[in-house]
């Protein structure tokens, strides 16, 4: 029997967590119906469950109409809290507090009359609200690749998205040393983030076979299986148990599992179980 092992840091973070709770509490007092802006988080099994709850996705404050709108972890940009306030809808504001401190380090590089670069994936979600609070000028780059040709001002601040890696921001940092007069960078990594992903390195070092759990549109769940994958080839990155195959662990000694920052701890619970099943038959 392999032994079956879950990072030490791993599964939901506290600003999901909140955000469910916020949501579920606003379905519990709410006499009108109770919207989230897009997915509250890149969950599909959570956002299933909320639905059954009464809770549902709309793509933006016109598709909600009326009642409640639960704004997701990610964060927007002001204007579309100010568009569901002029709506007539009652905004519960779940941005994780981690993130409500980029767009607060962003808004105050902008002031001072930076540049912003925003570290990030973009097209996020997160990211397109930290661009909210960047200014005009501000622009996202994955990595330092895409510094190349961009018009880049004096002054430059750089903030990241939370769930970025701290390898990425240094690469960035490194390619506009010298390119600008003035550099300035606040490092917006969550510390959530920092400790699943070297939790997660550490056991894939170490393990035969390593099962990622999380959405596949969870971008710090990617980022947890090519950590993974880049030190135990055998990787997988699924949703839900029902993915996992028994062949993925035969002659595995030791199984590794970790999870993002958007999974609860039950989804991990229920990978563990079936897990001991299958490698028990």
């Amino acid at each position: 029997m392999p032994v079956i092992e879950v990072a030490r840091q791993a599964g939901a973070c506290y600003g999901v967590e909140r955000a469910l709770k916020m949501a579920l509490e606003a379905s519990d007092s709410a006499s009108q119906p109770v919207h989230t802006l897009g997915p509250l988080i890149h969950n599909p099994l959570v956002v299933a469950d909320l639905e059954e709850r009464g809770v549902r996705p709309a793509a933006d404050p016109a598709e909600a109409g009326s009642g409640t709108l639960v704004i997701r972890a990610h964060g927007v940009t002001p204007q579309v809290i100010a568009d569901a306030e002029a709506r007539g809808l009652a905004v519960v504001d779940a941005t994780c507090p981690y993130v409500k401190r980029v767009h607060r380090a962003a808004a105050r590089l902008a002031a001072e009359g930076y540049q912003v670069l925003v570290v990030g994936e973009s097209g996020h979600p997160e990211v397109q609200g930290i661009l909210g609070h960047a200014g005009e000028g501000a622009r996202v780059v994955s990595d330092e690749d895409d510094l190349a040709g961009l018009a880049l001002c004096d002054k430059v601040g750089v903030v990241v998205q939370t769930t970025q890696t701290a390898e990425r921001l240094a690469h960035v940092v490194a390619a506009l040393v010298g390119r600008v007069g003035e550099l300035r960078v606040i490092n917006t990594i969550c510390e959530a983030t920092s400790e699943r992903q070297a939790a997660a390195a550490e056991l894939a070092e170490r393990s035969d076979v390593m099962i990622v759990i999380g959405g596949r549109e969870s971008g710090n769940t990617r980022r947890l299986a090519q950590i993974c994958r880049e030190r135990c080839m055998n990787t997988h990155h699924i949703e839900d148990a029902a993915e996992l195959d028994a062949a993925w662990f035969d002659e595995a000694e030791r199984i590794g599992i970790t999870a993002g920052a958007s999974t609860p701890a039950e989804q991990i619970e229920r990978t563990v179980a079936q897990i001991e099943r299958v490698v028990a038959a």
